[in-house]
């Protein structure tokens, strides 16, 4: 039995020892190399034992404010009730109706603009991505409708960046001095210095004519900010995209942001606003269906106690894996 416990070990555990390598199978020798054996083998069963129970540092992190009970009581009636979709479904239709009447492109493009950031474009894809294709196409800086109109040419730059089409940063030449800053009959133009602003946001690399014109932009709307507040609505929007720009908001929190926005605006469309406010409403209950089960299937699995050594953020990681 000792000859099997020596054997048991690997043979580089031995360190080689001038003595051993003549080793002979006589009694004494043979015994003072089996008690070397089980001390060896003692102390690498402690070892082991100590290397299976590892002790992680805690950093103490918080817990987790969206407690289980509170999770589980989040409800609302906006996605068994079938009245709700069925209203919605009207008021879709509605919509892509506006989209389809409207002639004008600044005012084809202003309702996507609104769309997008009411959280209601992924409705309306096929509308949105045709009529920016048309405008894409027919991609004329002298057109009548923006001819002269930072507005109107900065919206349009921004929105077909958004969905990836190629638009140069030279449509915005004719608005730059022989220095290449802003026109100083244009510092005034504030919904246009905006929406320069936001559409500066999708440049690429290289493009130094906006990076110059979003330093200038930003001076003359923060200056905007301090010496005006005739309108309220675009004085909100600038205050609001001087904080973060549009392109690095996340679109389902801004939404909700730009509903409460917009109903201050005294050109909304009720139909549109109604949509949103409903949408949302419907959206906002699939998604707190879908925290309640995974809220569940996160308390059976017991992670959140057993590993105490990390953060346990079940609500924090929902959101962002939504977003």
């Amino acid at each position: 039995m000792a000859f099997c416990l020596f054997s048991s070990f690997p043979m580089c555990s031995f360190p080689i020892h001038s003595k051993w390598k003549s080793f002979s199978y006589n009694r004494s020798s043979f015994r003072r190399l089996t008690i070397f054996s089980a001390l060896q083998s003692d102390a690498a069963n402690k070892n082991s034992t100590e290397d299976a129970i590892i002790t992680r540092r805690s950093a103490n992190y918080h817990p987790p404010i969206w407690d289980y009970g509170y999770v589980q009581s989040l409800r609302n009636d906006f996605v068994q009730d079938e009245s709700y979709k069925e209203q919605a479904r009207k008021l879709k239709e509605e919509v892509r109706m506006m989209l389809g009447d409207v002639v004008d492109p600044l005012e084809k493009l202003e309702l996507i603009d609104t769309l997008q950031r009411l959280g209601l474009s992924y409705h309306f894809e096929a509308e949105i991505n045709k009529t920016l294709k048309n405008i894409s196409t027919n991609h004329i800086s002298t057109a009548a409708w923006k001819k002269d109109n930072l507005y109107a040419t900065a919206l349009e730059f921004r929105l077909l960046r958004q969905h990836g089409y190629k638009v140069d940063q030279e449509v915005f030449t004719c608005f730059m001095d022989d220095v290449g800053n802003i026109k100083s009959s244009l510092n005034q133009d504030f919904k246009g210095l905006l929406n320069l602003y936001e559409a500066s946001y999708l440049l690429l690399e290289g493009e130094t004519m906006l990076e110059n014109a979003r330093e200038l932009v930003s001076k003359l709307l923060k200056q905007y900010l301090k010496e005006n507040n005739d309108h309220q609505y675009l004085w909100t929007l600038v205050d609001h995209a001087l904080e973060l720009p549009l392109h690095w908001r996340m679109p389902r929190l801004e939404a909700r942001w730009f509903i409460e926005a917009y109903e201050k605006n005294k050109d909304r469309n009720p139909i549109v606003l109604e949509l949103a406010i409903l949408d949302y409403n419907i959206v906002q209950s699939m998604h707190q269906e879908d925290l309640r089960n995974v809220s569940t299937w996160w308390k059976e699995l017991g992670i959140g106690q057993r590993f105490s050594f990390a953060r346990d953020r079940l609500m924090e990681n929902f959101l962002w894996v939504r977003e």
